[in-house]
């Protein structure tokens, strides 16, 4: 009888650290953990069991002219002065445009079938994967690779993962990734609380009652900031309850393992709005087995509260859809660095199922049948993406490898092309990453590098970070970087996140205002380029990286509700959908108007950064070092800068 992937985890043989792999004549490295930073904090240990059943997952490249062209077909719908602005395609044109040549298809099956019966061989609907298990002696076989187990002593992961493959030389210029691969594949985990994934600081400094004297106040903004100050911050007014809105124009928020209380946002309307009804909640997508709300308050989400407690107010009476992704069991048990956002995105899109969601053990397969598992099948194309969507998760750049980020980036890309616009939560540890006992969220040989963010490194969706109003300050007066020291006044320190990604170029709709940074406002600290710091003496920062955030919006001292108490939280998580929702609204006046979406805003907002107020106090520290620091222009701290509302629906109500 063969063994279970979960059944056996026997080591075979001892690690031979310095062992190097004889390479046929015909194959040729593909992917390598020498080249990447995944797994940073993983200790490999033993040799994984021949008989072990792993599901290998081979993606296929897109068509090649496709790739070339991928980005000036964003730019002909997103580039405020091309001719093509806003004429977004349909799913199925994405499809069409991007599946792969008939070539690529039938040169990797004929290399598969050497080892693998084509029976057993899947082809996905859309041709962009080959999807089959196999066991360990036939992917190494297959690849000329070794298997082995990876243990994080911090999370109590284990991963089956080799440190290289190689592909024959002939279809390298086919394949994107194979998985597991040096991505690996998890076989154990232990609770969610140790991954940090989500932006938010999930700190909340507890006040015996509500400093603002009323709902309107705006005398006690720099220590609670309502929807009020967020009103005369940005330069809007709430929406007339009883106005008509486009029942297809909802706000979308992601969320996963955080759900709302209901009777939170109720407490929230109370004592913050005159204007929004009592049970006014998000419309729930369920993805997966996600539910909400909480049935009990004590079980309260301080995530989901915040999204909602911000967004509603902002975009009410127009609505706010959920997606609440994955069931209780997944969710329970999913370790950092294993993937994000792949289930969700399943749910939008049916063709990106074989990519990762459901089929490759990172993510859950279904019908589940552990205690509080989904019993039903996976969700496929089962929702329409809304315009708008706020995401207040992530994770670091470091624990993927580039083929995995690419293939997700790309289709952020897809999303834009149909008018979808992105909004990430750029991080809330400056230019590190989230600490641990045993790491301090830098990377490099002496953890002095700064640690990019991702999904924030994609040049294909908006970053928002955080800015606060300084303490003795008002609405009126310029904000500043967020920046808290650790117990000033939450536990950790908190710092708005930003950088340079070492994965992806700096994009062209963002080459102006990078250059003038570095000409203008240089850092004093040393960098490489091309995100090679392995081979750097000094280096903490990518010279020529994808620069984050594109924009920010306050971030700090945000009034919320959770768990039934009045409390202050911050995060980036709360800057996201302050701005998504601001987007939201231009959307609906557009909509009104007879238009469309505006879709991927990046390059209408940096060939118009008078639409924004720009930040120029504060920095966000990490790794030892002050971190970069807002200045004039753009800046890895505030971006662009923060909504101004009045210029921002000016300018793009006069696009097409």
């Amino acid at each position: 009888m063969r063994s279970s992937l979960l059944q056996v985890l026997a080591a075979a043989a001892t690690i031979d650290v310095a062992a190097s792999l004889a390479i046929p004549d015909t194959l040729v490295v593909h992917e390598s953990r020498n080249t990447v930073t995944t797994g940073s904090k993983l200790a490999k240990r033993a040799r994984v069991d021949k008989n072990v059943k792993l599901p290998v997952r081979i993606g296929l490249k897109a068509n090649p002219e496709s790739e070339a062209k991928a980005e000036q077909w964003l730019m002909d719908v997103s580039h405020p002065e091309s001719a093509k602005y806003g004429q977004h395609w349909t799913q199925d044109d994405v499809i069409k445009a991007f599946q792969p040549t008939d070539e690529a298809v039938k040169g990797v099956k004929e290399w598969l079938t050497t080892v693998i019966k084509e029976d057993r061989i899947t082809h996905t609907d859309n041709k962009g994967w080959f999807a089959f298990d196999a066991t360990t002696e036939e992917l190494e076989k297959l690849t000329n690779a070794k298997y082995y187990e990876h243990h994080d002593a911090s999370t109590g992961r284990v991963l089956l993962a080799t440190d290289e493959y190689s592909v024959p030389a002939s279809l390298k210029q086919h394949i994107d990734l194979i998985s597991p691969g040096v991505k690996g594949v998890q076989v154990k985990a232990t609770d969610l609380a140790t991954h940090q994934r989500r932006r938010g600081r999930r700190q909340y400094i507890e006040a015996s009652s509500n400093p603002a004297s009323s709902p309107t106040n705006l005398t006690t903004c720099d220590v609670s900031v309502t929807p009020a100050c967020i009103q005369a911050l940005y330069g809007f007014k709430a929406l007339d309850p009883n106005c008509k809105v486009n029942k297809y124009n909802s706000l979308g928020v992601f969320e996963s393992g955080d759900t709302y209380a209901q009777e939170d946002l109720n407490l929230f309307y109370k004592n913050f709005t005159q204007y929004i009804p009592q049970g006014t909640g998000p419309i729930l997508k369920s993805v997966d087995g996600g539910h909400a709300p909480v049935t009990s308050i004590a079980d309260a989400g301080g995530e989901s509260d915040l999204d909602f407690e911000l967004a509603i107010p902002i975009v009410y009476p127009q609505t706010t859809t959920l997606y609440q992704t994955d069931d209780d069991y997944y969710v329970s048990q999913n370790g950092a660095g294993t993937g994000d956002f792949n289930t969700f995105m399943d749910a939008l899109d049916g063709s990106y199922c074989y990519y990762e969601g459901g089929n490759d053990k990172i993510d859950p397969v279904y019908p589940d049948n552990n205690p509080g598992g989904y019993t039903g099948k996976l969700m496929c194309g089962v929702y329409k993406p809304t315009n708008v969507i706020s995401i207040s998760y992530g994770d670091q750049e470091s624990n993927f490898t580039p083929f995995y980020q690419q293939r997700q980036c790309r289709e952020f890309l897809k999303l834009g092309l149909q008018g979808v616009s992105i909004f990430f939560a750029s991080g809330d540890d400056g230019v590190g990453g989230p600490t641990d006992v045993n790491d301090n969220g830098c990377i490099g040989k002496d953890k002095k590098v700064f640690s990019p963010a991702s999904p924030n490194n994609c040049p294909w969706i908006t970053n928002v970070g955080a800015t606060k109003i300084a303490p003795g300050k008002s609405v009126h007066d310029p904000e500043v970087a967020a920046n808290d020291p650790k117990g000033h006044p939450y536990l950790d320190a908190y710092s708005s996140g930003g950088g340079f990604s070492n994965i992806y170029g700096i994009p062209w709709y963002q080459k102006d205002a990078v250059a003038s940074y570095f000409e203008n406002y240089s850092p004093p600290y040393d960098y490489y380029y091309n995100g090679d710091y392995n081979n750097s003496a000094t280096g903490l920062y990518n010279r020529n990286g994808r620069g984050y955030p594109d924009v920010a919006a306050v971030g700090d001292a945000i009034a919320v509700y959770k768990g039934g108490n009045y409390h202050t939280s911050g995060g980036t998580s709360a800057s996201t959908p302050i701005f998504a929702s601001l987007i939201n609204r231009i959307v609906e006046e557009r909509l009104k108007s007879g238009k469309g979406p505006v879709g991927f805003i990046n390059p209408a907002l940096y060939f118009n950064p008078h639409m924004l107020n720009d930040i120029t106090s504060g920095n966000n520290p990490a790794c030892g070092v002050d971190g970069f620091y807002a200045v004039k222009g753009w800046d890895p701290v505030t971006g662009l800068g923060t909504p101004n509302y009045p210029k921002m629906s000016q300018f793009f109500n006069s696009l097409p």
